[in-house]
């Protein structure tokens, strides 16, 4: 497939990590990651102002997940992602499976409903306008697992494994089509699972857990797919440049190699994340519990004490 209508170079050299990483820009991604920077700074800034606090570690997990698009669509790994499926395979991997972690992470919702203004009287400004978009049917249905589960499968069988693919390769718009839907699948699937943003959708922290190892062991099970093929089985990888110096069947183990190993990773991120949230709601419950008990005299222990005073004189 011919990839010049990308405005690429062709005649890419080997690849190393060193010809990956330099700068290089693709235009949308590199506006949606300086904005969306711009934007929560922006909530940040506006709250210290008035004087309230945000956590520093939210700051932190939202600016690494931004940096890990711009670092795998703003970089040559993006221009190599159009030619070698194992770096493509990097790119999707990292933009939907491990970006949305650390961008949920940063709870940019709370954020944003924090620092943006309350509309007057019967009027609707944007924070209203989020609030009912995240109250909205559709929102409910995005989130639930009988959606997500099925979409996030999808993204791997019914894209790699059909002619869609390469239609999407083909030309730059269906490119970044493609990798956006990557992203909000990613985001969509780990939002009601780990995200710290509220939402229509909010099982126990058990379904929780059931909800994420429903989804995972689809991508290792893509990846072995794809480590056990005995020929290459996407048309837009069968025939690499010469100048990369790779075989399309080597390239393609590479890939499913990437495809089965990344799958771990964000499993072992998302449960920390749980059993840490988990963990923080028990505390704020226990808390909650001992405020109750200080107001009104630890009256549910008296009644529990009397209950079973009660018993004792029945036995006698």
């Amino acid at each position: 497939m011919d990839h010049s209508g990308h405005g690429m170079n062709m005649d890419l050299p080997p690849f190393t990590l060193g010809r990956g990483l330099p700068f290089s820009a693709d235009p949308f991604f590199l506006i949606g990651c300086v904005l969306a920077l711009g934007l929560y700074g922006y909530g940040v800034l506006r709250l210290r102002r008035r004087g309230d606090s945000w956590p520093v570690g939210r700051m932190v997990f939202f600016v690494i997940g931004v940096l890990t698009i711009a670092l795998v669509m703003c970089t040559k790994l993006n221009d190599y992602g159009m030619v070698m499926f194992s770096v493509h395979m990097v790119q999707h991997m990292v933009i939907s499976m491990l970006s949305p972690i650390l961008l949920l992470l940063g709870a940019p919702v709370t954020l944003a409903l924090r620092a943006l203004p309350v509309a007057g009287r019967g009027r609707k400004g944007p924070r209203e306008l989020l609030l009912m978009l995240l109250h909205s049917r559709y929102m409910k249905i995005i989130t639930h697992p009988v959606f997500t589960i099925p979409l996030f499968i999808a993204s791997l069988y019914a894209l790699y494994f059909t002619p869609l693919f390469d239609f999407l390769m083909g030309s730059k718009t269906g490119h970044l089509a493609m990798m956006v839907h990557f992203l909000a699948v990613g985001l969509v699937f780990f939002w009601p699972i780990m995200g710290v943003d509220p939402g229509p959708h909010r099982p126990g922290y058990v379904m929780r857990v059931l909800e994420l190892f429903a989804g995972m062991p689809f991508h290792a099970f893509f990846g072995i797919a794809l480590m056990m093929a005995t020929s290459p089985m996407v048309e837009t990888y069968k025939h690499p440049p010469a100048s990369l110096g790779i075989d399309a069947l080597s390239d393609q183990n590479w890939a499913g190699g990437i495809a089965w190993a990344f799958s771990e990773i964000p499993s072992v991120l998302v449960l920390i994340a749980l059993v840490f949230q988990w963990y923080r709601s028990e505390q704020r419950t226990a808390r909650r519990a001992d405020r109750a008990a200080d107001r009104d005299g630890d009256q549910d222990l008296k009644a529990y004490n009397a209950y079973l005073a009660s018993l004792q004189a029945r036995g006698q």
